[in-house]
């Protein structure tokens, strides 16, 4: 046993006694029952391990592996019992990294062989920016740490610099500094790959003049060379393509340039009873029209109404149809609102964006149809416009009507993110989680599943919160408190459709670092599927803010039962080498 010592005042000194920690009584009548004579062998931890843990399907060889492993892990402790475990090795090996809530280690194990639309991406917003969406800089850097965290979808908005020669990726109409495209390009190439072997979406919001289009189309092709999936048909896609089919691949989505779609004659044209090709004018053309008439009109001011060239014209629409070509998930504008686009043909596969506002607004009278249209569409959610300060929203707004890019700014932390970062912890870290079959589903009568829809509850998690320890080994002693130890609590509770979610807290233990609760809590849930564990410990302030002392979202579609060391993350998502809480799962 060590001592802490506080000064207070300068007068006087406060003295705390630094203990090891106790195994909790609950685990000592546990090794009880699973040991003889102080010894727990092999038998002993693989029926642990079945009986208490749920891993029913353990081999004996698989329970001797886990030892073996642990044992390994620990060999600088000389303490071990060769043919088995003490019981001090035994809550050694609770707290361990082995006895992880989620698989160890992580591992992909979703169906990948589903088309796109059937799985939640990892999607950024506005990947280039540091902080705020009006006056912070753009950079590379956010870019990097997004894709080693396992994002899949970059986001970059393309604006021609001031001397119009090259591509500067920035917020336009903002006071936001420009990095160039080519080094947002070579950055994602070099990190694509990093966290995850599966696609990487980059999506282009492009303010590009024609000549620009050709030069990113040469540096997008140069950048990425055979990793790049291109697009090679004039028909739209039926369905898109599958994760699995698309490892170490980089996609490009972005909307068609305006100047081919003006250009195509298959919109425009039919042909007559004669069988004479005629003009027809489509009901889209004034939408059309006035999307390229900033640039018409340019033109003709610059060439002082002189005759054009119809080579000019064929170079322009060769530079398009090159950088048509990059785009494999074409970017739609659907006309006529929420309504009319909801019911656009689907035998086709379409991708289309809206704020997190305008998701809003449809959900309450168009829920369904938003999940029917998601089953084999690709919807972007993004934040509003008035989230200047590069905050987030609630995720489960968009995944609770399938939608697959749920857009996130990734510069900014707090509990919005926290979810964000604990739905893909699921499926191995990968970036892609499998949508629950529920999304995907029609029942008997075409019906799919209602987001406002009332359910009977499914199922019951309870949770018995033991203790907590590391955090003595991780700050310093005047971190949360400089005149004694720190008074932990927990917030624990379920994030998730409106029904499942809700927070229960913890009693406050005064003045220790390793604070036991003893605590139990019951979380009764209607949609599992798609709920989330989430934890907070804070350290109560009598005068100021309490004290934040780490977090961790799970996905409880993965977790397992039993006594499991919860590792907790930074306020940024950043693991700590040693905080972790030692809880019990079990479902009913």
């Amino acid at each position: 046993m060590s001592k802490q010592s506080y000064r207070v005042c300068c007068c006087f000194t406060r003295k705390f006694n630094l203990k090891e920690a106790e195994v909790p009584a609950d685990i000592k009548a546990l090794f009880e029952n699973y040991s003889e004579n102080g010894l727990m062998n092999i038998e002993h931890f693989h029926k642990f391990l079945i009986e208490v843990q749920g891993d029913d399907k353990l081999t004996r060889e698989e329970a001797e592996t886990v030892m073996k492993s642990f044992k390994n892990e620990h060999k600088n402790l000389n303490i071990l019992q060769p043919k088995g475990l003490s019981i001090k090795e035994f809550f050694r090996y609770l707290l361990s990294e082995i006895n992880a809530p989620l698989s160890h280690p992580p591992k992909v194990h979703h169906d990948m062989a589903a088309p796109l639309s059937h799985y939640f991406i990892y999607t950024g917003h506005n990947s280039y920016l540091t902080g705020n969406q009006i006056s912070s800089d753009s950079s590379v850097v956010p870019i990097i740490e997004a894709l080693n965290r396992g994002v899949r979808v970059i986001e970059l908005d393309m604006w021609p610099n001031s001397d119009k020669d090259d591509i500067h990726i920035m917020h336009g109409g903002t006071l936001t500094s420009p990095v160039k495209l080519i080094d947002c390009l070579k950055a994602i190439r070099e990190n694509a790959f990093v966290a995850s072997e599966y696609p990487v979406i980059i999506t282009l919001e492009d303010h590009l003049t024609p000549a620009l289009q050709a030069k990113v189309a040469e540096m997008v092709s140069e950048t990425f060379g055979d990793t790049l999936i291109c697009s090679t048909s004039e028909s739209s896609l039926q369905e898109f393509q599958c994760p699995d089919s698309l490892k170490r691949r980089v996609i490009i989505s972005t909307k068609a340039p305006k100047e081919y779609l003006d250009q195509t004659k298959s919109s425009n044209e039919q042909v007559d009873d004669g069988g004479v090709k005629v003009v027809k004018k489509s009901s889209e053309e004034p939408v059309w029209g006035k999307e390229i008439a900033d640039l018409a009109v340019k033109f003709v001011h610059e060439d002082e109404g002189e005759y054009k060239d119809d080579d000019d014209d064929d170079l322009e629409q060769d530079a398009a149809l090159k950088y048509k070509q990059l785009i494999a998930i074409r970017a739609e504008k659907m006309k006529g609102g929420i309504k009319a686009w909801l019911g656009v043909d689907l035998k086709k596969a379409h991708r289309v964006s809206l704020n997190e506002e305008n998701l809003e607004k449809a959900a309450p009278t168009h829920g369904t149809e938003i999940v029917r249209f998601n089953q084999r569409n690709l919807m972007r959610v993004y934040p509003k416009a008035m989230r200047i300060d590069s905050s987030n929203y609630n995720p489960f707004k968009g995944w609770i009507h399938g939608a697959q890019m749920v857009a996130f700014n990734m510069q900014s932390h707090g509990r919005s993110l926290w979810l964000m970062q604990g739905m893909f912890r699921a499926n191995g870290g990968c970036g892609y989680v499998k949508k629950p079959d529920f999304l995907l589903k029609k029942g008997p009568n075409n019906e799919v599943f209602d987001p406002k829809g009332s359910l009977p509850v499914k199922t019951t998690l309870k949770i018995k919160i033991y203790m907590g320890v590391g955090w003595n080994l991780d700050f310093k002693s005047t971190h949360f408190d400089a005149y004694s130890p720190p008074d932990f609590y927990v917030k624990i509770g379920i994030a998730g459709i409106p029904s499942d979610s809700a927070m229960k807290k913890t009693e406050i233990i005064a003045d220790n670092w390793m604070p036991v609760w003893n605590e139990e809590f019951e979380f009764p849930m209607s949609v599992p599927e798609l709920a989330l564990l989430r934890i907070e410990v804070h350290e109560f302030d009598v005068s100021e803010k309490d004290d934040f002392g780490g977090q961790t979202c799970l996905p409880i579609s993965e977790l397992k039962s039993g006594i499991r060391a919860v590792p907790l993350h930074d306020y940024k998502g950043d693991k700590y080498k040693s905080v972790k809480l030692l809880l019990r799962f079990c479902f009913t």
